[in-house]
């Protein structure tokens, strides 16, 4: 398989649009210790200024939200409880919305994977959640600003995916009725979705 990334153009959907677009395409991160890259098999889609689980709620502009502002298919990265997590940002220059890439399945540097997670995790668990998948393939905040059809860390085409399955988002119980919408997206069945 040619690990090429996707042309600009993939990321000019809607946020909803592109969060199950972004399902069975490829992550991939190039290091010096090697290439480690999986199948997207989870995303969230926040929806900016009027949505209260996204960070730009409100027109919230700050330091750390700032790429989000910018073009779409540059990657926001952000720490959370001492985890790194990957988004992908969309809407035109201006528009504040992303996506958080959830999951992956693990597709090529299951070894690299393994030993940045520990040895003692199986294979299941390496990267079946926001943090888990950044620290597995190596993604770290210096990824932030960097854009997604560029390496070290790019979005590559993938493989068909049979069935996606729509759902409300996971932990963000302090945003009122947005923790309720229909804004995560998974591959139906697939035993890397997060738990």
């Amino acid at each position: 398989m040619s690990l090429v990334p996707v042309e600009a153009s993939f990321f000019g959907q809607s946020t909803v649009a592109l969060a199950q677009s972004l399902i069975g395409m490829l992550l991939v991160k190039e290091t010096e210790q090697g290439i480690a890259a999986g199948w997207i098999v989870e995303t969230e889609a926040y929806t900016g200024v009027a949505d209260q689980a996204a960070h730009s709620f409100g027109n919230r502009r700050t330091a750390r939200t700032e790429i989000m502002y910018h073009e779409p298919g540059h990657v926001y990265t952000y720490t959370m409880h001492t985890h790194c997590l990957v988004n992908i940002v969309c809407e035109p220059v201006g528009v504040a919305e992303a996506v958080l890439i959830r999951a992956v399945e693990p597709h090529i540097g299951l070894s690299l994977m393994q030993e940045r997670r520990g040895l003692d995790k199986s294979l299941h668990q390496l990267t079946n959640g926001p943090g888990k998948l950044t620290k597995a393939l190596g993604i770290t905040m210096n990824d932030y600003g960097n854009h997604a059809t560029k390496r070290p860390l790019f979005i590559a085409v993938g493989r068909q995916v049979e069935e996606i399955s729509i759902g409300p988002r996971i932990g963000i119980p302090n945003s009122g009725a947005a923790r309720h919408y229909p804004y995560r997206f998974w591959e139906t069945g697939n035993p890397f979705v997060s738990k």
